[in-house]
């Protein structure tokens, strides 16, 4: 018999931790008679199995087709060996030695089993808030290191009684080795405290006193998976107005949590596709058309079409809205620009001016994370905003890397990380703004790093000389303050600082464009030439300028700036993001030159005051603190302003959201738009400019025939994607790349890439990175490994 047996060694990389993939293998080699062992170790899951060839080859047919749904297999490496002689099968103690490749899973949002258990008045854990099982519950949120066990995750301070270290340790249980287990008799409790921090009451009786308050028209401060959520009652005008007063937030939109699709449906217009993200593991805030009916205070999105909306993802949330049956507000729970809160301590002092009340655990989060965001474009996903549910998970691209570290964008910021095949994309960090925002931004370099052992050959940055990414790579690379500051990735990780390890390195820095295209390549798994379209609000160029209207003919690996938007000065340059107004100026300065400031029959000049309109003169005649842009977000901010539609703004991105909300999508017709050849005064060559003088013209024309501002967003958002397909039919290129912060915006991305691809184009658009500066650390990875900095992917 033995002679017709052999042994089979499996190694599996990927999603294989932490989602009963272990107990899934034991239950099927016990079913097919198969002898040896599985074990977790710091790349993936390692398998051998006695049998016959047969039984073997049946094992391995199954095992990605049977697998949990949760787990993601990126490689399976088989080979056959020597019989070992097995007796049994069993599930082997984790090996923590080694190089870690291991993908970490996100948070999971609650499985239906555990949902049941909750609502089930006979079950054990009938009501417990912190129910989970190997298929749903926390994962990066609370892991230390790896492998992903107990003892290594923020639950190791929870013994487990009895019955849950039964569950623990069957392997036929779902609970097998689901290491945040635990039920009300060991796990974590929930506790509702005042502003100050004292306990008024714990447990069930907490939360239901919670939902009481929210309805009574209370502001809550609930800690959840990856930080603090503020609560209000979602039909609760006043409350939201003191919301948007403390956080402060005058209009940027609130998020919501609806309890199931049915409350989703009376809110929104929910399609089929929306319905499946919004119920997905991930369970992401999913943008969704207003109903005009929807049962919702006007302050939860003033002026706004659309809502953010998630359904809840951890049994406390679900507990919660089912106490309170409407929906909520959930936004972050920070002052704006901070990073969200994680600790009660540091929650009672930042939000203690907001809060009335902070429903509170015992359970300590390892690290932040704000929820995703995603919406529905051409019926795919579009991320806008890759975190909780996501995040960690990677990206695993054809060929293997160096290990690179890249530091990404100053805006909606997240880091990067390779490892061979796979790149660690860091959650959404957000603006490097604040003292704040920078230590969370060190912590999380330091997490990647410690959390992979990761010894990184180089660090790649932005190339703007003043942005915090840039110049904190150059002080950590030279031993400076990076390494010396960093904070401890968590508090049972105090074993020195892992930034010590990139002191030294070579420093690879990356056109912020040239960024945005290899992300987009790199996501599509193409290697091009392809043709970058690569529009956004702002981006340090080649030649010094700011760039934000390019078209880029490259690769990965290098690029040609081919075409732009004819360039524009800023009047005080950062300002003009917050003033519309300003943009609006620049344009019609470009036309009228001084004359434009007696224009005063044009709604941006109308709202200036003569102070304003001196200073502003000096700077267009004299370019000081002027400087010279070609920036699509900001010819987007001075067509809304001169429509009428804003002159100064809350939040990024708000007045070119307002054109694209007034958008007329049944308008055809466009305006001229120039297409001019000029010399390349840098890089040689014939380059092409984009002359918006006539359209900005002809926005003007209609402006006086009192045109309806929502033929004119549309006839503008015409234009562009006209001239889009006009340089893309010049350059001549088949391939071409959407990318950039402008291409979240759907009637432009729809409008551009729908004609291109009917004239035979090959359109690459992103789906899982965003669009915007949040994607661009995987395109500083793509970018420095293209161009072989380090050597050979290993």
């Amino acid at each position: 018999m033995s002679q017709s047996q052999e042994r089979l060694r499996v190694e599996i990389a990927g999603a294989v931790q932490g989602v009963g993939f272990r107990p899934f293998v034991y239950r099927l080699a016990r079913e097919l008679k198969l002898t040896g062992w599985v074990a977790n170790d710091t790349r993936g899951v390692t398998i051998e199995l006695d049998g016959t060839r047969a039984l073997l080859e049946h094992f391995l047919n199954r095992l990605p087709r049977e697998k949990p749904s949760p787990a993601q297999l990126d490689s399976v490496v088989s080979r056959w060996m020597p019989l070992a002689g097995f007796e049994r099968f069993f599930i082997e103690t984790s090996d923590s030695e080694g190089a870690r490749s291991v993908q970490v899973l996100p948070d999971l949002a609650t499985c239906p089993s555990c949902l049941e258990e909750i609502l089930d008045p006979s079950d054990r854990r009938h009501g417990y808030p912190f129910t989970n099982c190997t298929y749903c519950g926390p994962r990066w949120s609370i892991v230390g290191s790896l492998p992903y066990d107990r003892l290594r995750t923020t639950m190791q301070r929870f013994v487990m009684c009895d019955a849950c270290r039964q569950e623990y340790e069957d392997p036929l249980d779902r609970r097998f080795h689901a290491q945040p287990n635990a039920c009300p008799e060991c796990g974590p409790r929930l506790a509702l405290c005042s502003r100050q921090g004292r306990v008024l009451t714990t447990g069930s009786v907490a939360l239901g006193l919670a939902a009481q308050r929210l309805l009574e028209g209370a502001i809550v401060a609930v800690k959840g998976l990856g930080g603090f959520h503020l609560m209000a009652g979602a039909d609760d005008g006043p409350a939201i107005v003191r919301l948007r007063s403390g956080k402060p937030r005058r209009e940027k939109p609130f998020a919501l949590m609806a309890r199931d699709l049915k409350q989703v449906s009376e809110l929104c217009e929910l399609d089929e596709r929306a319905a499946d993200l919004l119920s997905s593991v991930e369970a992401p805030i999913v943008l969704l058309p207003r109903r005009r009916d929807a049962p919702l205070a006007d302050e939860v999105a003033p002026g706004n079409p659309y809502l953010g909306v998630m359904l809840p993802y951890t049994p406390l949330h679900h507990l919660l809205l089912r106490e309170t049956g409407f929906p909520v507000v959930a936004t972050s729970g920070n002052l704006s620009d901070e990073p969200i809160c994680i600790d009660e301590h540091d929650a009672f002092d930042r939000l203690g001016g907001i809060a009335d009340l902070f429903l509170v655990h015992d359970r300590p989060i390892e690290r932040h994370l704000d929820d995703s965001v995603v919406r529905v474009q051409m019926g795919r996903p579009l991320m806008l905003r890759r975190a909780r549910g996501y995040a960690p998970r990677p990206i695993i691209v054809r060929e293997a890397m160096p290990t690179l570290l890249a530091t990404g964008a100053h805006l909606k910021n997240s880091v990067a990380l390779s490892i061979g095949c796979q790149v660690f994309i860091s959650q959404h960090i957000g603006d490097m703004e604040t003292a704040g925002a920078a230590a969370t931004f060190e912590r999380v370099v330091a997490d990647l790093v410690r959390l992979y052992d990761a010894e990184p050959v180089a660090i790649a940055h932005d190339m703007h000389p003043d942005y915090y990414p840039t110049t904190w790579a150059q002080d950590v690379s030279g031993g400076g303050r990076g390494a010396a500051s960093a904070p401890a990735a968590g508090e049972m990780n105090a074993d020195g600082s892992p930034l010590d390890r990139l002191v030294g390195l070579p420093l690879v820095p990356v056109q912020h464009h040239h960024a945005h295209l290899a992300s987009c390549l790199a996501e599509n798994g193409a290697s091009g030439p392809a043709l970058g379209i690569t529009w956004d609000g702002t981006g340090y160029g080649t030649d010094g300028t700011i760039w934000g209207g390019e078209f880029l003919l490259g690769t990965a690996a290098s690029f040609r700036r081919v075409a732009h938007l004819r360039p524009f000065r800023l009047p005080g340059g950062d300002a003009a993001i917050r003033e519309p107004r300003r943009s609006a100026l620049a344009l019609l300065w470009e036309i009228h030159g001084a004359a434009a400031l007696d224009l005063v029959d044009l709604a941006p000049i109308a709202s200036m005051d003569d102070a304003m309109r001196q200073p502003l003169a000096r700077m267009m005649e004299t370019g000081l603190n002027a400087p010279l842009t070609t920036s699509a977000g900001r010819l987007f901010d001075g067509v809304a302003s001169l429509i009428g539609l804003r002159q100064t703004t809350t939040f990024e991105g708000q007045a070119a959201m307002m054109l694209e909300h007034v958008v007329d999508r049944a308008v055809r017709e466009d305006y001229p738009l120039d297409l001019v050849e000029t010399a390349g005064a840098s890089e040689g060559g014939e380059r092409l400019v984009l002359d918006w003088r006539p359209l900005v013209e002809g926005v003007i024309d209609d402006l006086a025939r009192s045109i309806a501002p929502e033929r004119i967003a549309a006839r503008f958002h015409n234009a562009l994607a006209r001239a889009i397909v006009r340089v893309a039919e010049a350059i001549g290129t088949s391939v071409v790349a959407l990318s950039g912060g402008c291409f979240q915006n759907p009637v432009l991305l729809a409008s551009a890439s729908l004609p291109l691809r009917d004239r035979g184009f090959t359109v690459l658009t992103h789906h899982v990175i965003p669009p915007n500066d949040g994607g661009i650390s995987f395109g500083q990875i793509a970018v420095a490994a293209a161009r072989g900095v380090g050597g050979p992917g290993e």
